[in-house]
């Protein structure tokens, strides 16, 4: 091995190392402080290790609300979202790729336009139609008179089953695939949507893994949209329930990041089962037209 590649596997391990440190820290700090006691904690001195770990924080802050009625919310909304998302923005990207129509290129350039509009833009006009659904949650067919979908599942699901980044990251995966295999499928009596289920789809786990990471974790620590659509403790999502260690006189520190790391555990599983397809999804859909 020649001393300059030597020097190179060198660096690039160092600028590796540095940035592990960096990131490192702040769960460092979290699990060290979901461990000590409130007196150590507001201690004057910085303590990394605490003296006797108390991991009884984990229980007292499990056991403060109803947490599994929580996980339970948070759990159901992001699993329906992602089947969802996954199956809608895979199908319409594939539309886009491979359907010729009149207007797709237009479309497609709109869709884009929405991915640069920041999402607090339109949360009042979505928050509205939410509330003015029609015949839902008391309203008539003018969406008037009750309260539409606010306090249920569906008015948590319905504004993320659908994104543009989700299209086009499909989308240009799917111009990567020959048209040969739609021809192939034509040739054979195959529609379109049946080419899409039993062709196209079962070659998009690498994309729709890496999709599902990216909407699972979005949906999962969203904290805006649930606190302005809910307001019964039963529907409370994760997110939510975490400022229930905070009040006028104090914040308990140790049992909110004891509940932050319990809660973040799943994401944490998700993608190192998932890591190497999330990679090649991210490299695939990276190729232009």
């Amino acid at each position: 091995m020649e001393t300059k590649d030597i020097i190179y596997k060198i660096l690039t391990w160092l600028v590796v190392l540095v940035f592990t440190v960096i990131i490192g820290i702040p769960f460092f700090i979290m699990v060290s402080v979901s461990l000590q006691t409130m007196k150590e904690i507001y201690s004057p001195e910085l303590l990394l290790f605490p003296q006797k770990p108390q991991f009884i924080n984990y229980i007292r802050a499990m056991t403060n609300g109803s947490w599994g009625r929580y996980f339970f919310n948070s759990t159901y909304i992001t699993i329906v979202v992602v089947l969802i998302s996954l199956f809608i923005n895979s199908m319409t990207g594939y539309v886009f790729a491979r359907i010729d129509f009149k207007g797709r290129h237009f479309l497609f350039l709109l869709l884009l336009i929405g991915m640069m509009i920041p999402p607090q833009v339109t949360m009042v006009p979505l928050f509205i139609m939410m509330k003015r659904f029609p015949l839902a949650g008391g309203n008539n067919i003018f969406g008037i008179g009750g309260k539409g979908l606010i306090n249920t599942y569906s008015g948590l699901i319905i504004p993320f089953i659908a994104g543009s980044f989700g299209v086009f990251l499909c989308r240009q995966f799917y111009m990567t695939f020959p048209k040969d295999i739609d021809n192939s499928a034509r040739l054979d009596g195959c529609t379109r949507f049946m080419t899409f289920i039993r062709i196209y789809l079962p070659l998009s786990r690498p994309i729709l893994a890496s999709l599902g990471i990216l909407k699972f974790t979005g949906t999962w620590n969203e904290y805006t949209w649930p606190l302005i659509m809910t307001n019964s403790d039963s529907m409370k999502t994760v997110q939510i329930a975490l400022t229930m260690f905070r009040d006028e006189a104090e914040i308990l520190w140790n049992q909110l990041m004891a509940a932050v790391i319990t809660s973040s555990l799943i994401i944490y599983v998700l993608f190192l089962c998932l890591q190497k397809y999330f990679i090649a999804g991210i490299l695939a859909g990276s190729v232009k037209e």
